[in-house]
């Protein structure tokens, strides 16, 4: 049964905080997922969530503090001293670890490491910190398991039971040489059914899925979801195997990504929260409404110019300008929208050319069938065959141009390595509609001969 926070459990917390009731405190959260416990603190006070973090033992905590909101954790680790800290870092695995000593300034870095005990991990936490938080080295942990294609199977054995005292979970089990260049895998099966004798030169898969320290994490979230990894290696640029990335941290590039997107695509300029400032939010808002509103002034100044077609009859124009607009805002954003989506999963295929033309014939066959439609409306209800023929050949046109612009325009921001979601946004809306309508007035002064 999925857990479910209650006003009851929060009552429950806060009454037991009061009272400082220790014991009943430790007794509820004792068989909790940490998970949950995190869910817990983003609901109640932040000196409330203090207490709980300060009562409760390092080893849950620890995993508690990855799982809060960030403002929370940040606010957390302001109130914990850097012995504190320090007692839920050395609890962590490498690359949590490295997470939660890098949002802390420089002094207070220095401060937490001196109070860890472990040299060996403040040395691994050290070389992630070199690393850009967005590539594969500052996703990996340093804990692992690995043997020497030189050893036994008998001392692969041992080295193995040594090695998984310090690994959280063994995915896999990598092989390297006396350089420590990563040469392959090893299969437990493999392992147990062979003599103990026998080289593990002899045993190990030669074929084995890896990525490079400087590779970016979407690349290896690619890489990860393709080949349906739970682990993948990390070697640097000689192929010394430095480390591993776990299915957990790219779940967590994953969505991280997709929020990204779904903010880009609905005109944010960057990454907010609902319980962000109004300062914050409306810094993240109003370049996007001020294209907008330049949009706006645009089409005022297109519709401006052809003005005489708005004289006599032809005002029936005008009403169905905010169709035309709304049409090919919405083509364009379904185009850009299909495009963004296939090279955020790697499945957009063959050159830029062969997506237009295949663009531009969907266009066409939807364009048609909705402009038919639109031909016998306008027919029907105003009896005018020149000026129902002029708005339904400016929709077909305006459909065509609308899808194509909204699947160049992505593509061509991602070969120019500027993030392609940004195109199915308020950007691929203006700019198509802007165009619609200069489309739409100019075709119904060519064919009504205004």
């Amino acid at each position: 049964m999925a857990f479910e926070i209650t006003k009851q459990l929060l009552e429950k917390v806060v009454l037991y905080i009061d009272q400082q009731n220790d014991v009943a405190l430790s007794e509820l959260f004792s068989d909790m997922h940490h998970a949950d416990i995190a869910e817990i603190l983003d609901e109640i006070s932040f000196d409330e969530a203090v207490y709980i973090i300060k009562l409760l033992d390092s080893e849950k905590t620890s995993e508690v503090l990855m799982d809060v909101d960030d403002d929370v954790r940040e606010k957390i680790l302001k109130n914990l001293s850097a012995k504190e800290i320090a007692e839920e870092i050395d609890e962590l695995d490498t690359d949590d670890a490295a997470d939660i000593i890098s949002e802390l300034s420089e002094e207070r870095q220095e401060a937490v490491m001196s109070e860890i005990e472990d040299e060996e991990h403040v040395k691994d936490i050290v070389d992630l910190l070199q690393y850009d938080e967005d590539s594969a080295g500052g996703l990996m942990a340093k804990e692992l398991v690995r043997v020497n294609e030189n050893w036994t199977v008998l001392k692969c054995v041992k080295e193995m039971r040594i090695q998984a005292e310090e690994v959280t979970r063994v995915h896999s089990i990598y092989v390297v040489d006396d350089q420590e260049k990563l040469k392959g895998r090893l299969s437990l099966k493999d392992l147990l059914i062979t003599s103990p004798r026998t080289p593990i030169v002899d045993v190990y898969i030669p074929k084995v899925d890896s990525v490079n320290v400087n590779d970016n994490s979407e690349d290896v979230a690619n890489i990860m979801r393709k080949y349906d990894l739970e682990a993948i290696p990390v070697v640097d640029e000689q192929g010394v195997l430095v480390g591993r990335i776990t299915i957990d941290d790219i779940v967590d590039v994953i969505k991280e990504e997709a929020d990204k997107d779904y903010q880009l695509a609905a005109g944010l300029t960057e990454d907010v929260e609902a319980d962000d400032s109004i300062f914050q939010l409306t810094r993240a808002r109003l370049p996007w409404l001020f294209l907008g509103l330049l949009g706006g002034i645009g089409a005022f100044l297109i519709m401006g110019g052809f003005e005489d077609i708005f004289k006599g009859n032809d005002i029936t124009l005008f009403f169905f300008t905010p169709l035309i607009a709304a049409m090919a805002g919405n083509v364009g954003v379904q185009s850009s929208a299909i495009i963004v989506q296939g090279l955020a999963n790697d499945d957009v295929k063959g050159s830029i050319n062969s997506r237009l033309i295949k663009e531009m014939l969907l266009s066409t066959l939807n364009g048609v069938i909705l402009a038919i439609v639109l031909f016998l409306f306008i027919w029907a209800y105003e009896g005018k065959i020149d000026t129902a023929l002029a708005i339904s050949i400016s929709l077909v046109v305006v459909i065509i141009v609308a899808g194509l612009i909204g699947t160049f325009v992505p593509l061509f921001l991602d070969k120019r390595g500027i993030d392609p979601a940004i195109a199915t946004g308020p950007f691929i809306t203006t700019s198509n509609d802007i165009f619609g309508i200069l489309i739409y007035f100019m075709i119904a002064k060519i064919i009504l001969g205004i």
